[in-house]
């Protein structure tokens, strides 16, 4: 009788461990990085677990979408428009808060989508991922202002959301709600 635990619980095993780590975070969604370059900007959104979640729920949302294939790339270009306001010297009050609930919201829309896919217009779908990216551009516009940088950050945050588009149903389900999770667990470091 020694055979795998079933789906359900390693799954559910799995969004306990990713809350966990979410919770174990300083109080700073995002901690800022003083290294600059290509690899660095490879290596940020691997290891900013505020950006990492935010994009693998893009890529998970984006699959359950009708013109799902359209948000990675918002994401990306209002990301990028974002950087630039932050680079500018745009600053919004309480931008780590928001980033925090982006994560909560991302990941709260993906495990909601299956019962209600059909009914979110595409323009909605846009606005939102757009105004969550907006908000990490801005978090991020530092990482993003050195060109070789940004294209390692840029050309990583893509293939993370190429990533979050793979799962199936079931697995996407679970993912969400682990990231809305760790989104909510992100927000009480706030509070």
């Amino acid at each position: 009788m020694g055979g795998r635990a079933p789906a359900g619980s390693r799954l559910g095993a799995a969004a306990i461990m990713l809350a966990g780590l979410a919770v174990a975070l300083p109080a700073a969604a995002h901690p800022g990085h003083a290294e600059t370059g290509f690899a660095a900007g490879l290596l940020h959104p691997l290891t900013g677990l505020d950006h990492l979640l935010a994009l693998l729920a893009v890529g998970l949302w984006s699959r359950t979408q009708r013109h799902g294939a359209v948000l990675p790339a918002v994401f990306l270009a209002l990301m990028a428009a974002g950087a630039a306001c932050a680079d500018a010297g745009l600053v919004l009050p309480a931008l780590e808060t928001s980033i925090a609930a982006t994560v909560l919201l991302l990941g709260g829309l993906v495990a909601c989508a299956p019962s209600w896919q059909r009914r979110v217009p595409p323009q909605l779908a846009v606005v939102v991922v757009g105004s969550c990216a907006v908000l990490h551009g801005l978090a991020h516009g530092r990482e993003l202002a050195g060109t070789a940088s940004g294209a390692g950050f840029l050309l990583a945050s893509g293939a993370l959301m190429l990533a979050g588009a793979l799962p199936g149903a079931r697995v996407r389900r679970w993912a969400g709600a682990a990231i809305g999770a760790a989104g909510l667990c992100l927000l009480a470091g706030f509070v």
